[in-house]
């Protein structure tokens, strides 16, 4: 064990000899960049603390901190050559030259015990009237900002009992309740600090969460373009190419099938150019702004379907004024997404087009037949729930469901804004019979 021992007491030493070196080296690099570059160096330094404050923040701190023992010092002007006021000021400016120079990160205790043994340096030589209390003011309001209450409130109770103290001894001038309130204050600064900065970060927290939040729902927003872009294009032509393929093989009707293939090749192309300006909403890049359709544009999307081979109907309100673009825009995309589930889940059906304005909202009725034989379902993509947040932001409401052994989708909007609370309800006026007498 003694040889063990003996052995391992040069590795330790020579452990921290190497230490040393290591620290006189980092401290050389550290001394040679502040001599080639101070402010850069010096700001650099500042922004390595560990304490999550602006750099100016914390040099202001500083700045005033040593200022006050500056005035401090001066005040003791008589008691010079004496070196106890310049050793105070140099205490309480150790921390700059130590993390600059040296790499020492500052504790919030540590600097507590600095500015109360600076202040005994200051107030062993009493003058009146007094500055020297004031440093312990800064340091307990640097403390509270850097520290845990559990640290902080200690700290500041043991520089007021300092003050008590010396007051005892009557080295500090009269005023003592003063200098008590001022580094309550001080403390009570630091901690307002903290709680600032503690909620800067969970604004900054909330606003991450916000726009993640925004972002889904635009991407959610996209993806409901896209889809009723697709789903509306693909069941024209579809049906487009559906009576071209009966024009050629019952009827021989070259013409017919050419017309509905250049119906279907031109209702393609622009699917692609709705899709392409879709999808660049997801690029940050700046792009033109291309009217979106609106209520108006709802008798010429029903009179796609209707050349494309739907047997369908159209009414309309005749003022369509009062309909807004974004109310506009969402009966529009129901209504496409509505006739193109007629062609995907009702081949062969008769649909029926309804577009109404009264004073208070606008409504749109889809109704379709459903051929002999087809279970009216609900599906399970992502039309029908499109829809009815389509509506919902609008603060409108959306039922789709059987009726009278055919199905019906009916969306109504309010034309203001809808405020807190409110619902638009409506009803089915006597069902699909009531729509057929329209």
């Amino acid at each position: 064990m003694g040889v063990i021992g003996v052995s391992a007491q040069p590795r330790l030493v020579g452990r921290a000899l190497r230490r040393v070196v290591v620290g006189l080296r980092r401290s050389g690099g550290r001394v040679a960049e502040f001599v080639r570059q101070p402010v850069a160096s010096f700001r650099r330094r500042v922004e390595e603390m560990p304490f999550d404050y602006p750099p100016s923040v914390m040099i202001v701190i500083d700045v005033a901190l040593m200022m006050v023992a500056v005035a401090a010092a001066i005040q003791r002007h008589s008691y010079f050559p004496t070196a106890l006021p310049i050793l105070a000021v140099l205490l309480t400016s150790a921390f700059g030259p130590m993390h600059a120079f040296l790499g020492v990160i500052p504790r919030p205790v540590t600097l507590g015990v600095f500015a109360m043994i600076a202040e005994a340096l200051f107030l062993v030589q009493p003058v009146s009237p007094d500055l020297a209390p004031f440093v312990l003011v800064a340091a307990a309001g640097e403390v509270s900002a850097i520290a845990a209450k559990w640290v902080s409130v200690p700290t500041a109770a043991a520089m007021m009992l300092e003050l008590i103290v010396f007051d005892t001894y009557g080295h500090l001038s009269q005023g003592l309740p003063t200098y008590l309130v001022s580094v309550a204050f001080g403390w009570m600064a630091g901690v307002l600090l903290q709680y600032q900065r503690r909620f800067l970060y969970q604004e900054r927290g909330y606003q991450d969460i916000r726009a993640a939040q925004a972002a889904d729902e635009e991407r959610r927003r996209i993806a409901r373009e896209v889809h009723d872009v697709i789903a509306h294009s693909l069941s024209i032509t579809l049906l487009h190419l559906t009576a071209a393929r009966h024009a050629l093989q019952t009827d021989r009707e070259v013409d017919e099938a050419v017309e509905s293939l250049v119906e279907a090749e031109q209702l393609g192309r622009q699917a692609m150019a709705d899709i392409r300006r879709t999808v660049g909403l997801l690029d940050a890049r700046p792009s033109k702004h291309v009217p979106e359709p609106g209520v108006e544009d709802i008798e010429g999307l029903v009179g796609d379907f209707a050349r494309a081979g739907l047997d369908v109907r159209f009414v309309c309100a005749e003022d369509l004024r009062p309909v807004s673009p974004a109310v506009g825009l969402a009966l529009y995309r129901i209504g496409q997404e509505s006739l193109a589930n007629v062609i995907k889940h009702a081949p062969g059906a008769s649909a029926f087009v309804q577009v109404a304005v009264d004073a208070a909202a606008a409504v749109l009725t889809v109704h379709n037949t459903l051929p002999a034989g087809l279970p009216a379902q609900r599906g399970a993509g992502m039309g029908i729930s499109g829809m009815v947040q389509r509506a919902e932001l609008l603060g409108g409401r959306m039922i789709a469901g059987p009726i009278d052994g055919g199905w019906s989708v009916r969306a109504a909007i309010p034309l203001a804004p809808a405020r807190a609370g409110f619902a638009c309800t409506f009803l089915w006026a006597g069902g699909p019979s009531a729509i057929r007498e329209a």
